[in-house]
């Protein structure tokens, strides 16, 4: 059994191979590529590999191309990696030395790894967001150069039949006018694709088993519902509903403090916590 620990960048891959001894069998370097990949799991021949790579952005790839190799890929948590090897000096051959021992001695901080599926929703979920967000942007941008300049906005929606016909009226001059019409064409075609995300949401989640109790929450509908399930996964992998609310980022940080006259507790919230403490 041979245990490698990867360190990613965005132009190569450092790799570096610990024997069942904890002695340094192999040390290279390769492309983060398809075939940089390709020729690494060749390298190591037919030997057992059990392999470390911190979670960041990329690793799934390398995770997944070394498993194609037969390699068993870990992905690990990289703060509680570095909490259980903390280092004065630092360098990417450290670093691969550092995950490769963690395997070794059984310590990984193992994260969870969605399957494709999962990846999947949550790829479809995330783009309609980040199509939402560039909306939203855009948006504000028109809604900033009326106020700027003095055009009072009588319409509840700006971008709704009224605020159109008003801003197809609206004499500005160049290039806050030429701003306000690609801005509006590009909101147009932000809003074809976002309504092309949702229909394509609802048709793939409509067996989702998750989908019915979320939307039975106040204010969570069925396109947040899909998101939010995405981002779950699979619940299972939370030993606990605190686990799963401290997952979420939501839970409000409450304080107690002694009252100087009473001598009694108050409690106080402040802001949310993924501790949930």
């Amino acid at each position: 059994m041979l245990y490698v620990g990867l360190d990613l960048s965005r132009k190569r891959l450092d790799w570096l191979a610990l024997d069942q001894a904890g002695q340094p069998a192999e040390i290279g370097a390769v492309a983060p590529d398809r075939d940089g990949l390709a020729k690494l799991g060749q390298r190591l021949g037919d030997a057992a590999v059990l392999a470390v790579i911190e979670s960041m952005s990329g690793a799934r790839f390398v995770h997944d191309q070394l498993e194609l190799a037969g390699w068993d890929v870990r992905i690990a948590d990289a703060l509680k990696a570095r909490g259980l090897a903390p280092l004065a000096c630092k360098t990417d051959r450290i670093d691969c030395w550092v995950l490769a021992e963690l395997a070794r001695r059984g310590l990984v901080p193992e994260v969870w790894r969605p399957d494709p599926r999962v990846r999947a929703e949550r790829e479809r979920a995330r783009f309609r967001l980040h199509l939402v967000k560039h909306r939203s942007s855009l948006k504000n941008r028109v809604h900033a150069i009326l106020f700027q300049h003095g055009v009072p906005n009588p319409h509840r929606d700006l971008f709704g039949a009224g605020g159109r016909h008003l801003l197809r009226r609206l004499e500005l001059a160049e290039p806050w006018a030429s701003t306000v019409r690609a801005s509006l064409a590009l909101i147009d075609r932000l809003d074809e694709q976002i309504d092309e995300c949702e229909r394509e949401l609802r048709r793939l989640g409509v067996d989702h088993r998750y989908i019915p109790l979320l939307t039975t929450l106040p204010g969570v509908a069925w396109v947040l519902g899909y998101t939010i399930a995405a981002e779950i996964g699979d619940i299972a992998r939370f030993p606990s509903p605190r686990k799963l609310v401290g997952y979420t980022g939501l839970t409000p940080r409450s304080s107690n403090r002694a009252s100087a006259t009473a001598g009694d507790r108050c409690a106080r919230t402040g802001p949310t916590t993924c501790a949930g403490r």
